[in-house]
């Protein structure tokens, strides 16, 4: 009682200025995975205001932030397979031989990704440190397949499918990795502050976004 919340916007502030200044700002995978973490930051904010203003623990209905989060999904999966144009061939790893076109279907899968790492991330969100710990290794895991999957030589000495570009996104997960670092000093117990939806959403969104291209 009395600990503040709304700490997620720290870290998206921490990872939207060190991502501007430090990765290739010619490259779509960057912009898109910013647009999707702020925009899921924003439906988590109005989460968090309406529980804090109103003093109760609803805060937006089941259905509205669904609603939001698939809007948000299908416009960024929208933008990855009609204007970058990442296809629809669902790549098992290291069995090369292994493809499967989803074809529309891959909305659908996407969506599932996504937005289930972004309720996944928010759902864990409930001890001092709890989700932020997972959020730090996760993006150090996504930092090094990102970096490989953009990598032409190691991705086919890996049998990983090669995404052009998508190495890129390892300097996005290296500001999240920093960003939760500094949170977790103030998030460990006994927390001075709390990530809230604002946080969670917003970063499970994003590693469910890298999840999708790499």
């Amino acid at each position: 009682s009395g600990t503040p919340t709304m700490g997620g916007i720290l870290i998206l502030f921490s990872v939207t200025v060190a991502t501007l200044l430090w990765a290739d700002l010619s490259n779509s995978f960057v912009w898109l995975t910013l647009a999707v973490m702020l925009a899921f930051g924003f439906i988590g904010w109005l989460d968090d205001y309406k529980k804090i203003k109103e003093k109760n623990s609803k805060g937006l209905s089941e259905r509205a932030k669904m609603g939001a989060q698939t809007l948000v999904t299908l416009a960024a999966v929208w933008v990855l397979f009609e204007w970058i144009g990442i296809g629809t061939v669902l790549t098992v790893p290291f069995f090369r031989e292994v493809t499967i076109d989803l074809g529309w279907l891959y909305y659908a899968f996407a969506w599932l990704v996504i937005v289930g790492a972004s309720n996944a991330v928010n759902l864990t969100d409930g001890l001092d440190g709890l989700a932020i710990g997972p959020i730090i290794s996760t993006s150090i895991t996504f930092g090094i397949l990102t970096y490989l999957a953009g990598h032409a030589k190691l991705a086919e000495y890996l049998y990983i499918p090669y995404v052009p570009n998508s190495g890129e996104l390892a300097i996005v997960c290296s500001t999240m990795v920093c960003a939760g670092m500094g949170f977790l000093w103030f998030n460990a117990h006994p927390a001075q502050v709390f990530m809230g939806d604002v946080g969670a959403l917003a970063l499970g969104a994003a590693l469910g976004l890298m999840a999708v291209i790499s």
